[in-house]
């Protein structure tokens, strides 16, 4: 007489025989090991006992209506996406449950910003072992952003892995995944920067020049972080290449456009003038002689009307940048080089 962990080393074996892909190693290790004993220890079945195995397996699986997922674990996987992050957060937290079942997999998803920090605070072998699991692109980008002593030690390091086991590497992956999990979730997808500079680019150009002098005086810092994430229609030369002008007169509203320019035009501020001659000078000059008497005709502009319209056109430039058919420069970088 057959008991289960016999009929189940049967199954399997037939299943392999037949070219199935088992998943074995999502089963607990223990499991793992008792079936491999199991399928050492047996030698021969004859057909009849097959038969009458996976006859008795197939009704089994029949009989079954619903499955459930393995452990808490399983459960928040199966759950994701339908319970709140928070709550998710927690649970693991509680229970000492891991995000996913690879924690290299989760690692590898990492912006290299976020391993940079690890790099900085782990050891140089544990280092070595994070730089051996990533991917080799993702690997040679980390390894440019660390200074070059440390580099040298951790390139060394990793000729030692070696004789490193599955089972520390897996500790270490636990280890480093755990760190991230263990992070504070965030309410806001964006930095302060970033939400801030998204507001003021749409403030009225008086009350954001005021805002930014008042941050200069009490957080320089931040105010500098502020302003390179700020986007307004000045800014037009410093942070668009001239290949991409045209992209912005072809998407934006034209009569946005139009009133835009006027109102740029006849205003006695440089920057402003000077971004209405970049996009003339970067379009076909037929273009840029017609747009410019459709902009003259449009008389005297009010300011509100004047800065509603660049906002417009701002607005489209963004959603250029966004969708990725343009690259905003670095004026650092620019002024840099």
């Amino acid at each position: 007489m057959l008991d289960r962990r016999q009929k189940a080393a049967i199954i399997v074996r037939f299943l392999m025989q037949e070219g199935a892909e088992v998943p074995l190693a999502e089963l607990p290790d223990d499991l793992q090991t008792a079936l491999t004993q199991q399928m050492g220890a047996m030698r021969y079945i004859d057909r009849p006992t097959l038969e009458q195995v996976v006859g008795e397996f197939a009704d089994e699986l029949e009989r079954m209506g619903l499955t459930f997922p393995r452990g808490l674990a399983g459960a928040l996987t199966a759950l994701d996406g339908r319970i709140s992050p928070q709550t998710a957060a927690r649970l693991r937290k509680e229970a000492g449950v891991r995000q996913t079942g690879d924690p290299w997999g989760f690692i590898r998803e990492l912006e290299t910003e976020r391993l940079v920090e690890v790099i900085e605070r782990e050891s140089t072998e544990v280092s070595a072992v994070l730089l051996s699991k990533l991917p080799v692109q993702k690997a040679a980008e980390l390894l440019g952003k660390i200074p070059g002593g440390r580099a040298r030690r951790i390139t060394y390091a990793v000729s030692l892995t070696g004789a490193v086991t599955p089972e520390a590497v897996d500790r270490i992956g636990l280890s480093l995944a755990a760190q991230f999990e263990m992070q504070p979730l965030r309410a806001f997808d964006e930095d302060p920067e970033a939400r801030l500079g998204s507001i003021l680019n749409i403030t009225e150009a008086g009350k954001r020049d005021e805002v930014l002098t008042a941050l200069d005086e009490d957080a320089a810092e931040f105010s500098q972080k502020v302003r390179k994430a700020i986007f307004t229609f000045p800014d037009i030369p410093k942070r668009v290449a001239p290949l991409d002008a045209p992209k912005i007169t072809r998407d934006a509203d034209p009569d946005a456009l139009f009133i835009a320019l006027a109102y740029a035009m006849a205003t006695e501020d440089p920057a402003m003038k000077h971004a209405v001659e970049f996009i003339f000078d970067n379009i076909s000059k037929r273009m840029a002689e017609n747009m410019r008497e459709e902009a003259g005709e449009r008389g005297k502009i009010k300011p509100k009307d004047g800065e509603a319209a660049m906002n417009s056109v701002v607005s489209t430039i963004r959603d250029l940048q966004a969708n990725g058919e343009i690259t905003f420069l670095d004026p650092e970088e620019e002024e840099e080089e």
